[in-house]
């Protein structure tokens, strides 16, 4: 139901000292929750499959929700972040310069080097680097190349505003190093107790929320062969990245858990290699790996703002009833 204008004003007919134009009044048990009401669209829950970047040899391709999520200023694919896949072919190279405070790319195949604000930055296959504040780049590539991109665009045109210096240095996550640090949680003694086998990545100035950025979370997980990583929920959109895996890996999202802890009525998202998905915030997921081979999945969040803003509320089902 919408809720009931009680009474409001245009800027027809109205002197312009007056300055109660744009103004309105909402009845507030029917305005309360506008997410609830209809009135604001839910993050959507989509996928991006991998033959969509993989059909284009050079250039930027977003994963936009915007027409989903009524924002009309730009493409998102939550309401605060932008998800885009960039390809580039041998040779080329690929510009970007967006008005954020927070950019992670993260080097899926290929190699080359990205000159940002006149530094040279190399990359490989598997590397992760951070960008902050007005950073304009040239990506060119050496070999065939396919990077996600993940910035907070969205977050700044909703709030109006551009940022006005660096929060963080660029930084590269190797991935050498990232591959040993996973590895040293893999084989840590009490490994299979956890509900999940991940690092989290993390640049020094924002070690209070332990987030690679102040605005941006990021995680590189293994699903090992076998595994069942019971369901968790938290306030922060998902925009999950599948690396490596074969058929039969898989995430189960729900709104609600039983008294076992199990999704109730879940959607089931196949994995595929180097596709996309979104886990809406507030839902229940957990994730399956019955191909028997190891698989790998990376999700970026908006969580470094929503730990700043104390209203993550990760929480993990209760374990089955005995």
């Amino acid at each position: 139901m919408e809720p009931t204008l009680v009474m409001g004003g245009s800027a027809e007919g109205l002197d312009d000292q007056d300055w109660s134009g744009q103004s309105n009044y909402f009845e507030y048990s029917r305005a309360a929750n506008p997410v609830g009401s209809g009135r604001i669209p839910p993050v959507a829950m989509e996928r991006f499959p991998a033959a969509r970047h993989q059909a284009v040899a050079t250039g930027i391709i977003p994963f936009d929700l915007s027409q989903q999520l009524s924002i009309t200023d730009g493409p998102a694919t939550s309401p605060a972040l932008l998800t885009s896949f960039i390809r580039i072919a041998p040779g080329a190279s690929v510009d970007t310069a967006p008005v954020a405070t927070s950019e992670l790319y993260h080097v899926i195949s290929g190699s080359g080097v990205s000159i940002v604000n006149g530094r040279e930055l190399e990359w490989g296959a598997g590397d992760f680097f951070v960008l902050p504040a007005n950073s304009a780049t040239v990506h060119r590539a050496t070999t065939d190349t396919t990077m996600y991109w993940v910035t907070d665009e969205p977050l700044l045109r909703h709030l109006g505003v551009a940022p006005t210096h660096a929060k963080f240095d660029p930084t590269r996550f190797p991935a050498e190093r990232v591959h040993a640090e996973l590895t040293d949680v893999e084989l840590s003694p009490r490994a299979t107790d956890r509900n999940r086998l991940s690092i989290l990545l993390n640049t020094t100035p924002n070690d209070m929320t332990q987030t690679v950025t102040h605005v941006l979370w990021a995680m590189y997980g293994l699903l090992p062969v076998g595994a069942v990583q019971r369901p968790h929920r938290h306030q922060s959109a998902a925009l999950d990245l599948v690396g490596d895996c074969k058929p039969g890996c898989y995430t189960l999202v729900g709104r609600s858990v039983d008294e076992d802890g199990e999704i109730i009525d879940p959607i089931r998202v196949d994995w595929e290699p180097h596709s996309a998905f979104v886990t809406p915030p507030g839902m229940w997921h957990a994730h399956y790996n019955e191909s028997g081979e190891q698989a790998w999945i990376i999700p970026i969040q908006d969580a470094g703002l929503q730990t700043y803003l104390r209203s993550l509320d990760i929480r993990f089902a209760p374990s089955a009833r005995k």
